[in-house]
């Protein structure tokens, strides 16, 4: 009888405390209206009926991640995700020292899944043998379905000399490649240019959006200029986004003084990233496709709203949202989605994306680069 007693008080002790501490959450947020109440009841009977029902013992600590995992995955937002305390660690480790890459550039598909978008030369991953197009499936045993871009990412960084296991999926191929892959440091320019042949067209291409970005982009237009440039295009296809500090600056160089973005919070403030009044007056065409997203879409977005380019291509991906990142007891953390991005005329583009000026499709089954070739036609037409 005694030790019925100790025990069932230790599960009911450990109850109550859950029950105060949902309580107490729900009262301090507002959160009890109507039968909220049954729903916190019915958390804390599940908790408990998994801990003393279930056939396998359950550590508390397993149930309360899973509790606060789901609640973030309830809402349906991809890019909001709980980190438990070794994935928030991963991250973490990427603000400082030296850290390395594997050499690709990853995007989402239409599928939503991570897939290499490109693979540089005389990287390790070039070495290994992974492919554009291969679909990302695993990082070090971990299932990456459903993770979004950043976060895998992250993931993916570490400390030069350590080892990752890359699990992809290729064409043709039934069961998942695995790749062990070391880590070194990737010293890969963002962007890139060159003068077009027999043309007075500058070609530029900003793969991603890094902190050297900017001052890249400087260099590159500084070179053009020097060969005597008259007109511009910029190809976005492809550049999964990255810092917003850095696609603003990147901005700053293309369209007239004014509004960049605007950052809506749920609060009803609003940040407002401007450009300044210099700005480089060439013609320019922007070359988008749906794996233009983020930070990419700002550019894309700031262009055909100030009119200063035209956009040619096909609709961009649509991540118009901003994500922050909390720190959590128990070296956990939680990345929120908290603001949206608008475009200069405050245009919401989450989930529908731009629509270029200009519509080409680029068929697998025809040579050459339909969309590339507009764009000089285009910037031609105005030089």
């Amino acid at each position: 009888m005694n030790g019925y007693r100790n025990k069932s008080g230790g599960i009911f002790s450990w109850l109550t405390v859950l029950a105060i501490v949902f309580f107490t959450l729900f009262v301090l947020t507002g959160a009890i209206i109507g039968s909220n109440y049954q729903h916190v009841g019915n958390l804390i009977k599940v908790i408990s009926l998994v801990r003393t029902q279930y056939i396998e013992p359950v550590q508390t600590t397993s149930l309360v991640d899973g509790a606060m995992r789901g609640i973030v995955e309830s809402l349906q937002d991809p890019y909001s995700v709980y980190l438990d305390a070794q994935t928030f660690k991963q991250l973490q480790e990427q603000i400082s020292g030296t850290f390395g890459g594997l050499g690709i550039l990853v995007g989402v598909n239409k599928e939503e899944f991570l897939t290499v978008v490109r693979v540089y030369d005389h990287t390790p991953a070039a070495g290994e043998g992974v492919r554009a197009e291969d679909i990302i499936v695993g990082i070090d045993d971990r299932d990456v379905q459903g993770l979004d871009l950043e976060t895998a990412i992250g993931l993916m960084r570490g400390p030069v000399g350590s080892k990752i296991k890359l699990s992809v999926m290729r064409e043709g191929r039934p069961k998942p490649i695995e790749f062990n892959i070391t880590r070194q440091e990737i010293s890969v320019p963002s962007v890139e240019g060159r003068m077009l042949p027999n043309t007075h067209i500058g070609y530029i291409i900003i793969s991603q959006f890094t902190e050297k970005t900017p001052d890249e982009m400087l260099q590159v237009l500084a070179k053009l200029q020097n060969q005597s440039m008259k007109g511009l295009i910029l190809d976005l296809r492809d550049n999964p986004g990255g810092e917003l500090t850095s696609a603003t600056r990147v901005v700053d160089n293309f369209i007239p003084e004014g509004p960049i973005v605007y950052i809506d919070y749920r609060t009803g403030a609003e940040d407002v990233k401007s450009a300044d009044d210099s700005y480089l007056h060439l013609p320019m065409a922007v070359l988008v496709n749906g794996g233009s997203a983020s930070a990419a879409e700002i550019l894309a977005g700031a262009v055909k709203d100030t009119k200063v380019g035209v956009l040619v291509g096909t609709r961009t991906f649509g991540k118009g949202i901003v994500q922050t990142v909390f720190s959590l007891d128990n070296n956990a953390g939680l990345k929120l989605t908290t603001a949206r991005y608008l475009t200069p005329k405050k245009k919401d583009i989450h989930k529908k994306g731009i629509m270029p000026d200009v519509v080409v499709e680029n068929l697998p089954d025809q040579p050459g680069d339909e969309q590339l070739n507009k764009a000089i036609s285009l910037v031609e037409r105005e030089l």
